[in-house]
């Protein structure tokens, strides 16, 4: 029998359009992160067509879990448990991972652990930063969540905000369409904003007197799009990269004085980010500026660790695993699992 420090984890995640696998040891150590991304099929369409993104995950996932366990140089005989994401997401991308992970586990008599998608981000941050351990702040930003959390310790968590209505990653896209960048919109906006004047146009920034560690985007969103109408009616120009830098400093903005209220409030002195706008050049170095100021140590992963990956849901797997965490073969795809929820 192995020893429980010695442990080896097989990863999937299909909560939307990436199909990964990966192998995880001891929880920080990335064997293999092998990841089939959709994006340029679902460009097509401007945004993620979930019934496409089912039937893409079908195809691929057989052959990246392979690719994963190849790279690793591993095989299943050397596998612990396997570990997946079972929400939240698309239900139907959702649905091919957990099936497969528990046919694997089924087949092989191994432990299966179901992991929320938002503790996989949270975790991806333990993979590089072997010295990050809870407790810590954790912004989580991507295209379907923005929330502010507490980690208290390895599984356990308290959100502390989130967004009361469109996700930061979710305005990027739309304000990207409108001003005719297309999908995926964050990436593209982080570019063109580094050639703009962020300060050209004064567009709105939530605050929630009530609940200050809320957020909001969609009126953000709306000021945007008027704007840009208002233009087009008056036979006016304006300026793309404008528009992109004004937007990006607003949510940036927004994001981090909340985050560093947080800080202030709950007298944490280590702070990380996640989620897909992690990677954004603007909000990395304006944390990192405001980090600084307040002496604390500012965390956050690789790019390819920020957007879904795999070897993030093996990190978090692991301390699952630990904590004694196992599921049943009733393990379901949960499309609006609460962080937090079993």
């Amino acid at each position: 029998m192995k020893e429980i420090k010695d442990i080896n984890i097989l990863a999937i995640e299909s909560s939307c359009d990436e199909t990964a696998a990966a192998v995880v040891h001891n929880g920080r150590e990335v064997r293999s992160n092998v990841i089939s991304s959709q994006i340029d099929l679902h460009k097509l369409y401007g945004g993620v067509v979930p019934e496409i993104a089912s039937r893409k995950h079908i195809e691929k996932i057989n052959q990246v879990i392979e690719e994963a366990l190849k790279e690793a140089q591993t095989t299943l005989d050397d596998i612990d448990a396997i570990g997946v994401t079972y929400g939240p997401g698309l239900v139907g991308a959702l649905l091919v991972g957990v099936a497969e992970a528990k046919a694997i586990a089924f087949a092989r008599n191994l432990p299966l652990i179901g992991v929320h998608h938002i503790e996989g981000h949270i975790s991806a941050n333990y993979i590089e930063n072997p010295e990050l351990e809870p407790p810590f702040l954790c912004l989580v930003v991507s295209g379907g969540h923005t929330h502010l959390v507490c980690v208290k310790d390895y599984g356990k968590y308290e959100i502390l905000g989130r967004t009361r209505d469109d996700a930061a990653g979710e305005a990027y896209d739309k304000v990207a369409r409108a001003i005719g960048l297309g999908y995926p919109g964050g990436p593209k906006i982080d570019r063109l904003a580094k050639e703009g004047n962020p300060e050209a146009v004064k567009f709105p920034k939530a605050h929630m007197e009530d609940s200050p560690f809320d957020f909001s985007f969609s009126g953000l969103k709306s000021a945007v799009l008027n704007h840009i109408n208002g233009c087009r009616m008056k036979g006016e120009s304006f300026d793309p990269a404008d528009i992109a830098a004004s937007f990006q400093k607003a949510v940036v903005d927004v994001l981090v004085e909340n985050s560093m209220h947080a800080v202030e409030v709950y007298g944490m002195n280590r702070f990380a980010l996640a989620g897909g706008v992690a990677s954004n050049s603007a909000l990395r170095e304006g944390m990192k500026s405001a980090c600084e100021k307040k002496g604390i140590q500012l965390y956050y992963p690789s790019p390819i660790l920020c957007t879904d990956n795999a070897a993030m849901i093996g990190a978090a797997a692991y301390y699952e695993y630990l904590s004694g965490t196992r599921h049943g073969w009733d393990l379901n795809a949960v499309p609006n699992l609460k962080l937090g929820e079993r």
